[in-house]
């Protein structure tokens, strides 16, 4: 345990949230669990100061759209909330992390992010990281998470 908590504090130093972002992060995962349609933002890290904040203002609430926004040679961290109703009739709105991670992205990229990666899943209190190499990926979404 000793061993989690000292490598989680050095992510800590590296990478920052400004206030501002901490709370942006809890009211959408707290307004969204309750949400009819799927929601999505997408969070970007600074390459300068190492800040992880927001790409933009917009919350995406179709799978095409929130594709069309993602870069093609940079990663991004993307929150989704996803109502679905499972096989069993109930609904279900699982709040997820996509670690967008396109294959033409180059290694500096690579590895801010990927240093990133657990800070931002615990920061943003997601129950599950999906890992996604294109964005046309998020077609599939829907099974993704049902599986």
């Amino acid at each position: 345990m000793v061993g989690d908590g000292a490598a989680f504090s050095s992510e800590a130093r590296l990478y920052t949230f400004s206030q501002e972002t901490k709370d942006k992060l809890r009211k959408f995962r707290l307004g969204t669990s309750r949400a009819r349609d799927p929601q999505a933002v997408i969070y970007q890290i600074d390459k300068k100061t190492l800040e992880i904040e927001q790409a933009d203002d917009s919350i995406y609430r179709d799978m095409q759209s929130l594709a069309e926004e993602l870069p093609d040679h940079s990663p991004r961290f993307v929150l989704l909330s996803y109502p679905l109703t499972l096989e069993s009739g109930r609904l279900s709105v699982p709040y997820v992390m996509i670690y967008y991670m396109p294959v033409t992205c180059n290694a500096e990229l690579r590895m801010v992010y990927a240093g990133a990666k657990e800070l931002m899943r615990n920061t943003a209190e997601v129950g599950r990281i999906i890992e996604m190499k294109e964005a046309e990926e998020l077609e599939e979404i829907e099974e993704l998470l049902k599986g």
